[in-house]
């Protein structure tokens, strides 16, 4: 078998795996994953305009950004606001229980983050990243990495 084939797998296998423990536990406190990153986005980006997170969603859940959101703002997750100065733009936030509800995401990913520090002692993780990045780049999951990347980098200026 290539080594290439081999990383392909176990890619996609380690993908599986952090979905699944991460969709279980994710289910404990009643959202999903494509809800918990629209969440975090939010809480970490927000507010912003529905075309701002769909920029920023690496996600692949087959639902558009648009009818995740609508599901947060029924669950009291998310506000939409219209902006005075532009009816035309709407403004998205979370809610104080979409920031709390974030806040538990964010506990949740970080054991996540936990588990997979601990399995990559020892290993090149730089190496990997970059190895991953270059591979992504092109693609629509890696332009809107790379979105959220640059979003932070903003952030902590």
């Amino acid at each position: 078998m290539r080594r290439a084939e081999q990383l392909r797998y176990l890619i996609l296998a380690a993908q599986r795996e952090g979905n699944r423990r991460l969709t279980g536990r994710l289910g404990e406190i009643g959202v999903t994953p494509a809800q918990s990153e629209v969440l975090r986005i939010l809480a970490g980006h927000g507010p912003m305009a529905l075309r701002e997170l769909g920029e920023m969603l690496v996600c692949d859940s087959g639902t558009s950004p648009s009818r995740i959101v609508d599901r947060l703002v029924g669950a009291g997750l998310v506000e939409r606001t219209v902006s005075e100065q532009d009816r035309r733009q709407v403004r998205l936030a979370l809610t104080e229980d979409g920031r709390a509800k974030a806040e538990r995401v964010a506990e949740i990913e970080d054991q996540l983050y936990d588990q997979l520090d601990g399995a990559a002692q020892g290993t090149d993780v730089e190496a990997f990243v970059e190895l991953l990045t270059k591979f992504t780049h092109e693609s629509p999951a890696g332009r809107a990495w790379a979105n959220r990347l640059a979003a932070e980098g903003r952030r902590k200026k």
